[in-house]
């Protein structure tokens, strides 16, 4: 049998944990400022109906915008000297023995990326179409290395860039459908391909070969006398034309072009339409470095391109006696400001707490004020009856 003692013990034991725990209660009941009204002494209205939809419209459309502009994030632009290293001008400086080395080792791609982030170099692509000069009648040159010498491939390799027949489609997208179907073979020619150029300025020609060039206005300038000479002949046009340059830019990109900005040098036509078919197209580009940076996502170094570009007639080569032959003649600089383009969010708790605010504070604004308009009616009322 239990002692009576302990049981006494126990029981007194019981009833203070009971009187501890009603008066954590007591205080917790005395600190609630959420009073609940009993059930039955609270009256429900259409007024306070349509006052609380009104309520829930307008927190909710409240909670969409600040939805809307948190997902849509902030962007900062800001302007900074573009970043550049020595080896970038060191890396033209580079020996021929040492250069076809270097175009070797550039058929790996990961070798390749790793080369250019060591010489600070980017990325050229090219792609052009010429519709009317054959590939064996082209030639094309970066900086003074033409194709033709064989420096071009010494310095960039020899698969860098690549002539090949134009096809029927890109015929059809310069000529047009019915012009294209004319010729029973393609007389055009496609320039694709990529190189490594350091980050500095500097020139790329996709012209006429000089061999070509000088074929064609040799037998055009025959022609010519011919025809002065012989009467029979005066007034016809010539059996022999010299190349047509007209030409399409599927296009030609530097590095990884910025996303958010159109490409000025992509699928445009150049339709040389003057009276020889002959003429230099000039194209200035001005390099923008732009860092873009998106929410959770790395840093991506971009470049925006501004372009000039105009048309020289054979006019004005005659009359500078200009060594350039006709075709594209391209020149690129880098600015030397980077344009750095950030995407931010702000941070999720401070979102989160303007959205608690946002429906708490329409709920409270909205009991004010329509709690002051009813009272202030119902006194009004009240006033009236008496």
């Amino acid at each position: 049998p239990t002692h009576p003692l302990a049981v006494h013990v126990a029981v007194t034991a019981d009833d203070d944990g009971a009187e501890r725990e009603r008066g954590i209660m007591a205080f917790l009941r005395s600190v609630d400022v959420f009073a609940k009204p009993i059930e039955g002494t609270r009256t429900t209205t259409a007024t306070g109906g349509i006052i609380t939809v009104i309520a829930s419209l307008a927190a909710s459309l409240l909670f969409l915008s600040q939805l809307y502009l948190y997902v849509g994030g902030d962007v900062r632009h800001s302007l900074h000297l573009s970043e550049s290293t020595i080896s970038s001008a060191l890396s033209l400086a580079i020996p021929d023995a040492g250069r076809e080395k270097l175009a070797a080792s550039q058929a790996h791609p990961v070798h390749n990326h790793i080369q250019r982030a060591r010489l600070n170099q980017i990325e050229l692509k090219v792609h052009l179409t010429f519709p009317h000069i054959r590939c064996t009648d082209m030639d094309y040159a970066h900086d003074g290395a033409s194709k033709s010498s064989g420096q071009f491939d010494r310095i960039h390799g020899k698969n860098a860039f690549r002539m090949t027949p134009a096809t029927p489609g890109e015929m059809a997208l310069i000529l047009g459908k019915t012009e294209a179907a004319k010729y029973r073979t393609n007389p055009g020619c496609t320039l694709k391909g990529a190189i490594n150029v350091p980050k500095v300025g500097g020139s790329l020609s996709v012209t006429i070969s000089s061999r070509a060039w000088r074929v064609a206005a040799a037998m055009f300038q025959q022609e010519i006398m011919a025809s002065q000479f012989d009467p029979m002949k005066r007034g016809q046009k010539p059996t022999h034309s010299l190349p047509n340059c007209t030409h399409h830019i599927h296009s030609i990109t530097f590095g990884e072009p910025f996303p958010l900005a159109s490409d000025p040098l992509e699928e445009t036509t150049h339709t040389i339409d003057n009276e020889s078919g002959v003429a230099l197209h000039n194209i200035a580009v001005r390099l923008v470095p732009t860092m873009y940076k998106r929410p959770w996502r790395r840093k991506r170094s971009t470049y925006q391109s501004s372009v000039v570009s105009h048309i020289v007639q054979p006019q004005t080569l005659a009359q500078q006696r200009s060594t350039s032959l006709p075709g594209v003649s391209l020149s690129y600089d880098f600015t030397p400001l980077a344009v750095h383009h950030v995407e931010r969010r702000e941070n999720i708790f401070i979102f989160l707490g303007s959205l608690v605010s946002i429906v708490g504070g329409v709920f409270v604004t909205v009991g004010l004020v329509s709690g002051c308009v009813l009272g202030g009616v119902s006194a009004a009322v009240s006033k009236k009856s008496d």
